[in-house]
């Protein structure tokens, strides 16, 4: 009885979270992962690493034109 309503409740959260991270910026990699691999199964998924810089140089232009 309570099962579909836990379950609700952790999805309600995960999608609360990816929410404030994207508000704040932070790449969510594991939705990343999961569209690559459904949508793009024959390209090469990128590591945290190189997903994270890809996504703060997109964010901030990698740092062209910026003083700081």
């Amino acid at each position: 009885m309570f099962s579909g309503l836990s379950d609700d409740v952790r999805n309600d959260g995960r999608y609360l979270g990816q929410a404030m991270r994207l508000m704040v910026g932070l790449p969510d990699y594991d939705t990343y992962v999961s569209h690559m691999k459904r949508s793009h199964p024959d390209c090469a998924v990128m590591s945290y690493e190189e997903f994270f810089r890809e996504r703060q140089a997109a964010r901030y232009g990698g740092g062209v034109g910026k003083c700081c």
